[in-house]
């Protein structure tokens, strides 16, 4: 595997089967969310208006990124933290759990029965749960962590504490458990996202980054870029704590000095990611041009969303940023991480089982050679095309505000979001069949299934 450090220690993983079916189910949840958004676009949504957005949003957060995060970080933990994982069986149980769990949990949304969606949740809790009780065994033994060992271990206690804020606002839709708390509905909703999605989700993500960063764009750390990456490790998961507290208890100035750390720390990521892409060798892939995405996604939220969150940082409007690029903004920093990350690692757990072994005695395909390089070309032009057009829209009432001449602007915003959206959508589906013809194509059912024995699995060495 291109840039693939020496040192790691591939013989610890678990079989490969088991990452490779989160990534599957954690596409099909890809395309359930996005066929159900199409369907709000047109008009045909649930029989409750505002959850059935709230569906779509956990099948796309919890069912693709989270459950795409889960499967990855039991396969990878182990690879890079030169240690067992700690059991096989919690990481089969986890997907099950999750998968079931939000699937039951949007149905519920969708149909307007949150009352009975709240057992459904009570699934998806128990399979965090045991996905964090697993990786954190996993990773005790791995001490002292390296920097992105640091970021797991921080987003795996993120994990855990916006399963127990899930678990708490689903118990309260069927037995009224806020009543008397002292702590209001929205107030818990907006922690709740915050440790999901800049705790959970870009803790993992930002921790990832500063290994796939050098391994896909063979580029060596910087002496300033080792001091603020130390700096970043302690200030963001501070921040993200900050923020979450000061929107629970209703504290802005809390919430605003965790703000800061926040976008400070996603600054910096992004900074030390966007040097390293403009300074890659070799070829362009899959990887890189999405990594770019991500590095200047990354500094745009952070500026507009630092801007934001000093003046007014509660409030469900804020919750990602700035009211009107900031959910697009952090969108495109963790979807196109997931993506572009995803254009390897499907093909290369494909490649491992059906070719490594072939190496010496037939001619085998390249990692690169497996997934449909045109298909994704479209796919990304749709996304960051559709990305682009999203934004435009979100910012047209500004434009519109600068004077009569931009009335126009102002009128075809609604047509403009439909079409970006749209086209997103397209994309996620483009990418989605991709990976999935990869698999069929070159694993088989049998792959799919697992027929494929773990001991072979980890004795192959990476390339």
């Amino acid at each position: 595997m291109r840039g693939v450090p020496g040192d790691l220690t591939t013989s610890t993983r678990p079989p490969t089967t088991i990452p490779l079916r989160h990534f599957l189910v954690a596409l099909a949840f890809l395309v359930a969310g996005g066929g159900l958004a199409l369907l709000r676009a047109a008009g045909l949504a649930g029989t409750a208006p505002g959850l059935d957005g709230i569906a779509v949003a956990h099948l796309l957060l919890v069912g693709w990124v989270c459950l795409t995060i889960l499967g990855a970080m039991t396969q990878f933990v182990p690879v890079w933290s030169g240690v067992e994982i700690h059991s096989e069986r919690l990481a089969t149980l986890q997907l099950v759990a999750v998968a079931v769990g939000v699937t039951g949990l949007a149905a519920g949304l969708w149909l307007g029965r949150p009352a009975d969606a709240a057992l459904m949740a009570g699934v998806m809790v128990l399979g965090i749960g045991a996905f964090a009780y697993n990786i954190s065994r996993t990773l005790w033994r791995a001490r002292p962590f390296d920097t992105t060992e640091a970021h797991f271990a921080l987003a795996v206690g993120f994990f855990a504490l916006a399963a127990v804020l899930g678990g708490t606002l689903a118990a309260d839709y069927r037995w009224g458990v806020l009543a008397g708390s002292g702590l209001s509905r929205p107030a818990v909703v907006d922690a709740h996202v915050t440790l999901a999605v800049l705790g959970a989700v870009v803790t993992t993500v930002i921790g990832a980054l500063y290994q796939l960063g050098p391994m896909f764009t063979q580029t060596d750390e910087l002496a300033v870029e080792t001091r603020a990456t130390r700096v970043e490790t302690a200030a963001y998961p501070v921040g993200v704590l900050a923020l979450a507290a000061g929107r629970l208890v209703e504290a802005s100035p809390v919430a605003a000095v965790g703000g800061v750390l926040v976008t400070g720390g996603a600054a910096v990521a992004g900074a030390i990611l966007l040097r390293r892409v403009r300074d890659a060798t070799g070829a362009a892939t899959p990887m890189l041009s999405r990594y770019a995405v991500v590095a200047v996604a990354a500094l745009a939220w952070s500026a507009t969303a630092l801007a934001s969150w000093i003046r007014a940082p509660l409030g469900p409007d804020v919750r990602f940023g700035h009211p009107a690029v900031g959910p697009v903004l952090l969108g495109a920093l963790i979807g196109f991480v997931v993506v572009g990350s995803l254009y390897h690692v499907v093909p290369f757990i494909v490649w491992l089982d059906r070719y490594a072994d072939r190496v010496g005695l037939e001619r085998v395909p390249a990692i690169d050679d497996l997934y449909d390089a045109r298909v994704a070309t479209v796919d990304l032009a749709a996304t960051l095309g559709g990305t682009v057009l999203v934004l435009a829209a979100a910012v047209s009432p500004a434009v519109a505000s600068l004077g009569a001449d931009w009335s126009v602007a102002a009128g075809t915003g609604g047509l403009v979001h439909t079409v970006g959206g749209a086209l997103v959508v397209v994309g996620a589906l483009l990418f989605a069949g991709n990976m999935v013809g990869t698999v069929i194509r070159h694993g088989g059912v049998q792959l799919v299934r697992g027929a494929v024995r773990a001991s072979e699995a980890s004795d192959t060495p990476e390339r």
